[in-house]
């Protein structure tokens, strides 16, 4: 006797979810569309039996109603950079927690203008957008403001002032402070300083750390001691030849970003100057390369996952109405003492 053919599964709806876990179809959307405001309890019972049932979201469904993409967009000013790593890890765990998506842009071949963020935003790609990059003009972003006034924007590691967003960021001062403290431990009276780019705020707020501190401490800090930069492994190198040129230098050198630290330390050795028996140079961002590299790099570690985790959670409240426009959250920064610094050289 032939076998009549089994009949396809069908698939799994919203209301075989709803009975499974005892609750109403609405209170199953809620829990996967703004889970905040379901008890802990109400989730764990919708999303087991989610589980249980295999039930998926029809996304596009879901979006063309909601009028929402469930997606948010990160400007970060340079994808090479592997300092951007972490924080975007960090906001992609958080979003994707939520059921949003990151999508990323890179911002930095040049500046961008506020007519080409106004095409990202007004394309309805994204429901909020997350800035890492602070060489956007102030007066961009106002123009910006004004043509998406519902469009949320939250400020991660970097920001422009003035602008009324939240901004998670580092403690960046108190970080230089800790660095210019532990030389000064170390016996150091001559400080030097390899900048980031002029225009670039991160930059600027180290610059102005480093030299306040010093001049409070009775240090020696000279205008041929600090010198530009570009956050890269090439700025560094190029500070090198310049170091490598003077007939007085400082013992101490603090570097706005790792990545010069490694390039100062490079041309420092291939000229000959012992790091750290000669002189001492420290970096900030403590990232992944910094233990391996030698010498293993003293600086100031940040939490990147961390602020990318908080600048997640900063635009979901702004979305959902929960959080105030102008926030700043600072998170606090450890010194990580490596080989290259030491006593001062007498």
């Amino acid at each position: 006797m032939e076998e009549k053919p089994k009949s396809p599964r069908t698939a799994p709806k919203v209301v075989d979810v709803a009975r499974i876990a005892g609750v109403s179809t609405a209170t199953v959307s809620r829990v996967l569309n703004d889970p905040d405001k379901v008890s802990q309890t109400t989730r764990d019972a919708v999303l087991a039996a989610v589980k249980e049932t295999g039930y998926r979201v029809n996304r596009a469904a879901r979006n063309l109603r909601t009028n929402s993409s469930r997606a948010i967009l990160a400007l970060v000013p340079n994808l090479s950079n592997p300092f951007f790593s972490n924080i975007l890890s960090g906001l992609e765990r958080e979003l994707n927690a939520q059921d949003y998506s990151l999508l990323v842009t890179d911002s930095g071949d040049a500046p961008l203008t506020s007519d080409q963020m106004d095409r990202l935003i007004s394309a309805g790609q994204a429901d909020g957008l997350i800035v890492l990059d602070g060489s956007i003009s102030q007066a961009d972003f106002a123009r910006v403001q004004a043509n998406n006034p519902s469009c949320p924007v939250v400020f991660a590691c970097e920001w422009v002032e003035d602008v009324k967003c939240p901004s998670v960021r580092a403690d960046n001062l108190g970080g230089v402070q800790k660095l210019v403290d532990h030389l000064w431990e170390n016996g150091h009276r001559r400080f030097g300083h390899v900048m980031g780019p002029a225009s670039n705020v991160l930059a600027q707020v180290r610059r102005d750390a480093f030299q306040s501190r010093v001049q409070e401490l009775g240090g020696d800090m000279r205008e041929e001691w600090t010198i530009p930069g570009d956050f890269s492994i090439d700025a560094g190198r190029a500070a090198a030849e310049r170091v490598g040129a003077m007939t007085e230098a400082p013992t101490a050198w603090i570097c706005a970003s790792d990545q010069i630290a490694f390039g100062l330390i490079a041309g420092l050795t291939r000229a000959g100057i012992n790091v750290p028996n000669d002189v001492s140079v420290a970096g900030f961002d403590n990232i992944e390369m910094t233990e391996v590299f030698n010498p293993p790099l003293t600086t100031i570690h940040q939490s990147r996952n961390q602020m990318g985790h908080s600048a997640a959670r900063a635009i979901l409240e702004l979305i959902r109405g929960q959080k105030n426009d102008a926030e700043i959250y600072i998170l606090p920064v450890h010194l990580v003492d490596r080989d290259s610094t030491g006593p001062a050289p007498r």
